[in-house]
């Protein structure tokens, strides 16, 4: 199982490209200009600083639980790999999820890797920026903001408490590779199971491709339920062009009935 950000925009947090696969918003934040560049950082969490309370609020959806509903019917959902940041899908009681690209409640030291709270940081960049205030901003998927008119060098951004070191947020940027170890974890599973099942995702980066490829590969059925193109539209058994959320429930009263 891999979903993408099609599950969760009924929740309110908007997906990254169109029917097309085009990007809907600006590309997201790259990795070595985050880590290089300090005006970059500045901007970022600028923008994050707006942009997370929405991610923040948002609540499962129908198709989280019904997700959480097929877990619990046993053992044919084997492994839930998200490609989302936002942990709705453990909020809905899923338990056999794997954070692909990591989570955005969480954020880490590119030095030391001390972990803390988003919550935290999020009180630590509020209180270093008394007079930053922003609203109207629109929301993107990886919980950044389109803010106009704002100076971003006067923005302070807390440096780590243990080793003065850049803190980032716990996700995968892009250009940053996914942990060995959770590759290795989900390709296990995939490996493991009957079939992939494809939700809301179009696959146009190669994190979550490379599964398509490798259940091809493994001559296993690929299942795709997502709104528009996705880049292993070829490599599908089957694919259902309907959203998450109108298509999962009717496979999982089948799932019930069977």
């Amino acid at each position: 199982m891999l979903t993408g950000a099609g599950v969760s925009t009924d929740s309110g947090i908007p997906d990254y490209r169109d029917d097309a696969g085009a990007w809907k918003h600006r590309e997201p934040m790259r990795f070595q200009l985050f880590s290089r560049s300090l005006e970059a950082r500045q901007r970022y969490w600028a923008r994050s600083l707006v942009g997370f309370s929405r991610i923040d609020a948002a609540r499962p959806n129908p198709t989280h639980f019904a997700f959480a509903a097929w877990e619990a019917l046993g053992s044919s959902l084997d492994l839930l790999v998200t490609q989302n940041v936002d942990g709705l899908h453990q909020k809905a009681g899923s338990r056999r999820v794997l954070d692909l690209h990591g989570r955005l409640d969480t954020v880490e030291c590119l030095s030391c890797r001390l972990e803390l709270p988003r919550q935290e940081f999020q009180a630590l960049l509020s209180a270093a920026n008394p007079s930053f205030r922003y609203h109207g901003a629109r929301v993107t998927p990886d919980g950044d903001a389109e803010l106009a008119g704002v100076d971003y060098t006067r923005f302070l951004v807390p440096p780590c408490r243990r080793c003065g070191g850049v803190l980032k947020p716990g996700v995968v940027f892009f250009g940053e590779s996914v942990p060995a170890a959770r590759v290795a974890r989900a390709m296990g599973a995939l490996l493991a199971s009957d079939a992939l099942l494809v939700a809301g995702s179009s696959l146009m980066v190669f994190s979550g491709y490379r599964f398509a490829r490798a259940a091809q590969k493994a001559g296993l059925p690929i299942f795709i339920i997502n709104r528009g193109k996705t880049r292993a539209d070829p490599l599908a058994t089957l694919k259902l062009e309907l959203p998450v959320g109108e298509a999962l429930p009717r496979l999982l009263e089948q799932l019930g009935q069977g």
